[in-house]
């Protein structure tokens, strides 16, 4: 009998196994060349980031952190962040700019920096020469307060507490004008446009002033002695309150002011230019490499512009696209790109350069061809030609911490003009909406939180229906790889020991539509309906896309119980780049997905982002159109007649059942229904071909809802065609079956069990080891030459037998990576863990039920086997995706 392989996945071992400075075994060290220029770019007059600038011998400014902030390049070394939630300036300095502490710098420049997550910010690099606490930088009022009026995070000494209440003030927008950026936000009900900029031996804050009904005031910050202020028709006067200099302005229609600071000597002459011109006239020019694959769905892979004139790299995040077929694409470097030529034979695919400067956006989303990016500062909307830009900042009425694994994953269009985003959740503080999927109003002014407790989410949302649902990591409380339906403000579950304390739960965790597990899809990305596209089967269905092994799932979606339910199938794993969001193109119908990866992201290409298309070949589609559980076994039904034959015999198909634990460790075991670990096989009793020749039911002995299923099937369509799947899904409830509703006639389904033929084990040999490596997703984490880039682990390179200090019950003790410590690593991870290791994010689950014995015997013959750079498999190389079928 021939049953469908069942695929597995080690792909945190050694997580748990070395620590950075406890390695034996050589290490590359040599210092990598990079093409890029810095991600500082000197001519552009601003880029987003967070800001430390705390002070501790200050009680106003020992707090002073800006999570959303635009630094202002003023020219000869002279910076100023703008905080544009407290509409204060943080900071003004002379110097270096900031240290490269960001995600996106860290990762940019050398290229392959490592990065770490938490509580980092940049700081600084020179002399302060004036900062202000967290509170707002324009107040109504004649006198001035020093606190935050915002409402507190859950964890109140967050500062990353979002805007501020609109009746105080907000950010509207800016523009760049040559040189210049000009500000543009309220305070009450008082406009104010400003420019900042520098000239000889000055810094310069020139205000245009809208009506103001009641006395308001500009805090100015401390360093009061290098502080001026003028006015052609007001007689102002700066002020000081515990150390910070303030100016009180009267109740009058609209009035012009200038604030001035004496900049420390010696200091070029420098006048600004207003002078709108493009900054990157020049376009670049690339093509792809079209699959030549058989099958129904190819990958196309698009060159990017990495060679182009600015020396710029390109880690792309998402791309969607205008009418007309132009995509938009953003990069985890804050640039926007527009590109054309996204149709036919993609031989000239246009590329141009049209905005910059935002923060670590990863997504965007277009809405009446107006283009909005998703960015840590908030959601801003981009209009205007290029050298006369203008952003507006639709919305920032949700909060923002300077964690740095808060990502701004998704932004996606909703009905009736709204949009829903989702917000990354691993940190250290218990912030206002990390870890959140929200919908934001239509004019941007409220958000809603349609759920809670993400580990990292990344969603899709259905703009016909509305039907909101997001992919997670597994990880610490997150047992498996779920896929939600998000709704209500319901709580997923995943929490912090360090934030919530150990298993306190705040709420009734929400069970996933579906789990997945982590050798299918270990790293959830986002949704994608495939609304108004040229691609066969799977026109106006939804696709999901796994990251760390890429690979695009189809969803078939089940709401015949009281709990929407979903299935997924793979579609295809032949992305030659990490994929994370993508869309439909109107110009040909077909999807498009953008990606990347840093360090720290773990996956099994070594390509560090790309993007391709997804195109439909036109050839026979074997994917089934639904599959769902039943009282009597399990519906699967296809777009196609089967040979019926084939379709009727019990034997090609294969069933498994097991449940996952949610505890504090890093993912779980795989457990049998009497709670050991391990899987429940079990054979189909039976199968039907249904009377119109395109659906099977699989008769299957004692149905119950369970936490994870996977059927496989071995069949023909009625021309002869044999194909293989897999398909996953969870069981909250099983329908009735009805075999005459359900288009299979008069039957009546033998239940009787069936013995399942015994499964064998593999091989152990070295050849074994070396495919499991590929197949099973250790190539996503751990390389075999010493190299760590992109890598989540450490290299496999000398492990064997090397010494390890770990941590046993909280004490620390050395040990040997023998067989019997790797072997108890994949069973048991939490066992030893390494030094280092033991309070990082990145941890291993159990493999115990999962691997078979001859699988991790294979896997340990080849680690023992990698000794200084014997790389026997070629850890670069592109996997066969027939591996994975």
């Amino acid at each position: 009998m021939h049953r469908p392989f069942i695929i597995i996945t080690l792909s945190f071992l050694a997580v748990l196994l070395l620590a950075p400075g406890a390695m034996a075994a050589k290490k590359n060290t040599a210092p990598r060349e990079t093409p890029w220029a810095d991600w500082i770019e000197p001519d552009f007059p601003f880029y987003s980031s967070t800001l430390d600038a705390r002070d501790k011998s200050s009680e106003l400014l020992k707090n002073n952190l800006t999570p959303r902030g635009l630094i202002l390049n003023l020219g000869n070394d002279t910076w100023a962040c703008f905080d544009i939630d407290l509409l204060r300036y943080s900071a003004i300095w002379k110097g270096r700019g900031i240290t490269e502490d960001a995600l996106s710098q860290k990762s940019y420049h050398p290229w392959g920096s490592k990065t770490r997550g938490g509580l980092m910010a940049p700081k600084p690099l020179g002399e302060i020469l004036t900062a202000n606490g967290i509170y707002p930088g324009g107040q109504i009022g004649e006198e001035p307060s020093w606190s935050d009026p915002r409402k507190p995070a859950p964890d109140p000494n967050e500062i990353g507490r979002g805007g501020l209440p609109q009746e105080l003030g907000r950010f509207d927008s800016m523009g760049t004008y040559g040189d210049v950026v000009q500000l543009h936000y309220a305070v009450g009900t008082v406009w104010i446009s400003e420019e900042v900029f520098r000239s000889a031996g000055n810094l310069h804050r020139e205000f245009h002033v809208g009506k103001a009904g009641k006395p308001w005031t500009l805090v100015v910050g401390t360093g009061g002695d290098r502080w001026s202020v003028s006015s052609s028709d007001l007689d102002l006067k700066l002020e000081e309150k515990d150390g910070i200099s303030y100016v009180t302005l009267p109740a009058r229609p609209r009035t012009r002011f200038e604030l001035r600071m004496r900049l420390p000597q010696p200091d070029r002459a420098h006048v600004a230019s207003r002078t709108p011109r493009k900054r990157w006239p020049q376009e670049v020019v690339t093509k792809a490499q079209l699959s030549r694959s058989k099958a129904p769905y190819v990958v196309d892979d698009i060159e990017l512009p990495l060679n182009n004139p600015w020396k710029r790299n390109v880690r792309p995040g998402d791309i969607q696209f205008k009418r007309d077929g132009t995509g938009v694409m953003v990069t985890l470097d804050g640039d926007v790109w527009l590109v054309k030529g996204l149709k036919g034979d993609l031989e000239e695919i246009r590329w141009q350069r049209y905005a910059s400067g935002f923060h670590e956006p990863m997504s965007v989303a277009i809405r009446d061809e107006e283009i909005f990016v998703f960015d840590k500062n908030g959601i801003w909307s981009l209009g205007g030609p290029e050298e006369y830009q203008m952003r507006d900042l639709f919305s920032n009425a949700f909060g923002q911490t300077i964690d740095q694994r808060e990502f701004p994953s998704t932004i996606r269009n909703a009905p009736d003009g709204e949009f829903v985003i989702a917000k990354g959740g691993q940190q250290k503080t218990w912030g206002k909406h990390n870890g959140s999927v929200l919908r934001i109003s239509d004019d941007g002014s409220e958000a809603t939180v349609l759920g809670y407790g993400f580990r990292q989410p990344a969603i899709g949302v259905n703009i016909r229906t509305g039907l909101v649902t997001s992919g997670d990591q597994e990880g610490q409380y997150i047992p498996s790889t779920p896929l939600h339906e998000v709704r209500d403000g319901q709580f997923y579950g995943y929490i912090d020991d360090k934030v919530h304390g150990r298993e306190n739960y705040p709420d009734k965790i929400t069970a996933p539509m579906t789990w997945m597990p982590h050798a299918v899809n270990a790293s959830a990305i986002s949704q994608v309906w495939l609304f108004d596209a040229k691609m066969g089967a799977l026109n106006d269905q939804m696709v999901h896309i796994g990251f760390s092994r890429p690979e695009l799932f189809k969803v078939m979606l089940n709401d015949r119980g009281p709990k929407l339910q979903a299935a997924l199938t793979s579609i295809t794993t032949d992305f030659q780049h990490p994929p994370l969001n993508g869309g439909v193109n109107p110009a040909d119908g077909q999807m498009y997905v953008a990606g990347f990866q840093i360090q720290g992201w773990g996956n099994v290409l070594n390509r560090l982002g790309g993007m391709s298309r997804v195109r439909y070949t036109g050839r026979q589609v074997t994917l089934p159109e639904e599959v769902v559980p039943m009282d009597q076994g399990i519906l699967i039904r296809f777009g196609v007649e089967l040979d019926p034959v084939r379709a009727a015999n019990p034997d090609n198909y294969s069933l498994a059942t097991w449940h996952y634990r949610r505890t504090p460790n890093y993912g779980s075991a795989q457990y049998q229904a009497n709670g050991k670990p391990g899987i429940d096989f079990q054979a189909a009793s039976s199968a039907y071909l249904s009377e119109d020749g395109k659906s099977v039911f699989v008769g299957v002995p004692d149905m119950k809802p369970v936490m994870q299923l996977r059927i496989g099937w071995s069949l023909a369509t009625k021309k002869g065609e044999t194909f293989e799947k897999n398909a996953y899904t969870t069981p909250h409830s099983l329908a009735k079956f009805d075999a005459k509703a359900e288009g299979f006639g008069d039957i009546k389904v033998n239940l009787t069990p069936r013995e399942l033929a015994k499964q064998k084990e593999g091989p152990v040999t070295l050849a074994e080891g070396k495919r499991l490596y590929g197949l099973l997703g250790c190539v996503a984490c751990h390389s075999l030459n010493g190299d760590t880039l992109a890598k989540v682990g450490p290299t496999w390179m000398g492990l064997f037998e090397s010494e390890r200090e770990v941590v046993i019950d909280r004490k620390r003790q050395k040990v040997k990576a023998d067989l019997d410590y790797l072997r108890e690593s994949i069973l048991d991870p939490t066992a030893k863990v390494v030094r280092g290791f033991e309070k990082g994010e990145y941890a291993m689950p159990s493999y115990a039920g999962v691997v078979t014995d001859s699988q991790i015997e294979a896997l340990l013959l080849y680690i023992k086997g990698v000794k200084d750079g014997d790389t026997t498999v070629d850890s670069t190389a592109k996997i066969d995706a027939s591996q994975f079928e």
